[in-house]
């Protein structure tokens, strides 16, 4: 009985322990570290994680909140660091990653207005310069969004891989996308949950650019997601033109087969070089930041629109 009771007792502490060291990582302190500005470059809001910083390395600050260079210092793990809510996903192997590592020091938490929003983000491109401006965008368009408590998913157009085989999926490359963002989808069940494709076609930062929206005709949050973003875009237009009302429709098959498959509703934004617009076309300046800010305007006043109704 004895033997039995140590044993349960060893067993619990060996628990304890492990659970303890999971808590938290170790990184070390460099140049001009203090707490504030070591728990931003791990994503962490200083504001809200510095007691919890202060419990885990209390043996080795004494004095203030100064660190010793070069000593190493316990960071807790948190479920809204920017490293868990900013996540660049590999489709194929199932491979996530942060999508900011060093940016994190000039990122704080501005608000927590979409906190319980999830996003998906896809860039697509058709020539390499296209694919740097969609990946940029994309790239500045999460930082904005989980500055204000969102969970945001990239992946790119080199995210997946047409030659996997062993998938339901296989007769289509976009497949690997639907596998990722419906596996994503069930595990934040009941969160707000939407999907934009980001496509640049021979796009220049020298000259203006025509944008449009498009949304799946079967979904009607698709179709108000794509019309919040496109009244941003009517607003800040560079042309006098006026616009049609209603956004545009999926035509291409790979939005088309995305929409049908995946489960949160679709937007698809495309961007091109100036020329003879459509009626739907708007021209944008081509400024990344400013692109990326109108975008996720469009976004928030989609989410404001949704928490009004209910």
């Amino acid at each position: 009985m004895k033997s039995r009771l140590s044993l349960l007792f060893w067993v619990g502490a060996c628990t304890f322990i492990f659970a303890q060291e999971n808590n938290f990582y170790k990184v070390v302190a460099e140049q001009g570290d203090g707490i504030f500005s070591l728990l931003r470059k791990q994503g962490l809001d200083p504001a809200k994680h510095y007691g919890e910083f202060l419990e885990l390395n209390s043996d080795k600050i004494k004095e203030g909140s100064a660190l010793k260079l070069g000593r190493e210092y316990k960071i807790p793990y948190a479920d809204d660091s920017f490293k868990k809510t900013g996540v660049l996903v590999e489709a194929v192997k199932e491979v996530e990653e942060p999508i900011f590592d060093r940016e994190l020091a000039q990122m704080s938490l501005k608000s927590d207005k979409l906190k319980d929003a999830v996003y998906y983000l896809i860039s697509e491109n058709s020539t390499e310069k296209a694919e740097n401006f969609a990946k940029d965008i994309s790239k500045q368009l999460a930082a904005e969004l989980i500055v204000h408590g969102a969970k945001v998913y990239i992946m790119e157009e080199n995210s997946f891989d047409d030659t996997v085989e062993g998938s339901e999926y296989d007769e289509n490359p976009m497949g690997d996308y639907i596998k990722v963002i419906n596996k994503r989808y069930l595990q934040n069940k009941g969160k707000y949950q939407r999907v934009l494709i980001i496509r640049a076609e021979n796009v220049s930062t020298n000259s203006n650019m025509d944008v449009a929206v498009y949304h799946y005709n079967k979904s009607t949050q698709g179709q108000r997601f794509a019309q919040n973003i496109q009244n941003v875009f009517k607003k800040n237009s560079i042309s006098n033109k006026t616009f049609d009302e209603a956004s545009l429709i999926f035509e291409d098959q790979n939005s088309l087969y995305l929409a049908k498959n995946i489960l949160p509703a679709i937007s698809l934004l495309t961007m091109e070089n100036t020329s003879d617009m459509s009626d739907n076309k708007i021209s944008i300046k081509p400024n990344e930041k400013e692109f990326a800010n109108l975008i996720s305007n469009g976004i928030m006043n989609d989410y404001v629109d949704i928490e009004f109704d209910n």
